[in-house]
């Protein structure tokens, strides 16, 4: 295993000279937005002020760090004001959330400058985001030496597909890998307790509740996820609470078949592509879908996605089809794609009326349907089957209001 791991090291950890540049790169920007900057300033935050980031991952987090006393009060007001200095250096693009923030795009490097204030203790947040520095200082605090074990984890999480936070994904963080690697000392222990987790997993790092039970003193939609950990510099965050079960399963599925069996492959991440898809459904029926997605918020857009391809999905089992895999792709392009067992149906399906009991109920059901049966306590009736290939029903959704409020358009292949 220790070989796989060094080799697997070796092609996701950047190299001393692009390490140099990407640095470069963000220094320079740092240079430019504190100059003639009052009353803040810009630090590296992220994966680039951790030293944990992922080779030909060059984009770079910034933190615009603002005077409490002085802004404690007018945190809405943030982006307004690091807008107005911005504009003066850079070319921007705003984007919404919780509170705005911004991007620069040069070549294929872009960073995220984010206002936030300067606090010295999570208590003393006004936004999410204003704890982000002391994430980073405590895991450079504390995981300094096992900073090559983190972008193991982390390209093990993105190779498995259960790596990001957002809502759409409900996956395992940076932040989160960087708990769990600092908690176990190092990506094999990580690995090999994951491969034992149960079903609740809960971790306080720091005993922030040592001797307490955490499931009662936490607000309980704090602890609804299969995994708590317990965020080291706020002991009343649960930092992983954005995990969902299926993302939990998944990684500890991966990470027993990656101790049964070690491969540089677990490393590797794969495109969602037709060919490997075909594969996949060999005698069966694949379907290709290519979405055109509404524009929007990127975890808006993912959200949106997610309910569509659900909604699909949904609507092919009502209709007697096997779905053996569905899913979805997102990055430049969308494309949902979902394996149909290949099957004859028939050309009539049963449909349930009423209880014996309800008369009325019943009469109604035998005026509309000429030929009913009973069976058990119900009355029956077989009416023809609408739909036999998966693919036309997939089109007529296209006429659905649900659709055409959770994406622009969509072409099946």
């Amino acid at each position: 295993m220790k070989d796989i791991i060094s080799e697997a090291l070796n092609e996701i950890k950047p190299n001393k000279e692009e390490e140099k540049l990407v640095l470069g790169r963000a220094n320079s920007i740092l240079s430019k937005i504190n100059k003639n900057l009052r009353d803040a300033k810009a630090i590296l935050g992220g994966s680039g002020i951790k030293g944990t980031w992922l080779k030909k991952d060059n984009d770079a987090d910034i933190f615009v760090k603002f005077n409490y006393k002085k802004y404690k009060d007018k945190g809405q007001e943030l982006a307004n004001i690091l807008e107005r200095h911005l504009n003066k250096r850079f070319k921007l693009i705003r984007l919404h959330g919780s509170r705005d923030y911004f991007q620069i795009k040069k070549d294929n490097y872009t960073s995220e400058i984010i206002p936030i204030l300067d606090i010295k203790k999570a208590e003393d947040a006004k936004n999410i985001t204003d704890v982000s520095p002391l994430h980073a200082s405590w895991v450079n605090r504390k995981g300094k030496e096992y900073r090559d074990d983190i972008r193991l984890l982390k390209q093990f999480c993105k190779s498995a597909r259960v790596y990001g936070a957002e809502s759409y994904i409900q996956g395992f963080s940076g932040y989160i890998c960087e708990i769990l690697v600092i908690k176990y000392k190092g990506f094999a222990n990580t690995i090999k307790n994951i491969a034992r987790w149960k079903d609740k997993v809960i971790i306080d790092v720091e005993n922030h509740w040592k001797g307490k039970n955490i499931m009662m003193e936490l607000n309980r939609s704090k602890t609804y996820s299969p995994l708590i950990v317990i965020d080291p510099v706020q002991a009343s965050r649960n930092a992983a609470a954005a995990i969902g079960k299926e993302k939990f399963d998944l990684l500890r599925k991966r990470a027993k078949r990656f101790l049964k069996n070690p491969s540089k492959e677990f490393f590797v991440i794969k495109e969602i592509n037709e060919q490997g898809l075909r594969k996949k459904a060999k005698s069966n029926i694949l379907i290709m879908v290519d979405v055109v997605p509404k524009k929007g918020k990127v975890d808006v857009i993912g959200c949106k996605l997610v309910k569509a391809v659900e909604f699909i999905n949904q609507k092919l089992e009502q209709n007697d089809f096997k779905v053996l895999d569905h899913g979805w792709y997102w990055d430049k392009k969308a494309q949902f794609h979902f394996i149909v067992k290949k099957e004859r149906l028939s050309n009539l399906i049963e449909r349930q009326g009423p209880p014996l009991k309800a008369k009325d109920h019943v009469k109604v059901f035998r005026r509309k349907y000429q030929k009913t049966y009973k069976k058990g306590d119900k009355i029956y009736t077989k009416i023809k089957r609408q739909y036999k290939d998966p693919k036309e029903l997939i089109r007529s959704l296209k006429k659905e209001e649900y659709l055409k409020e959770k994406i622009k358009s969509f072409n099946t292949k």
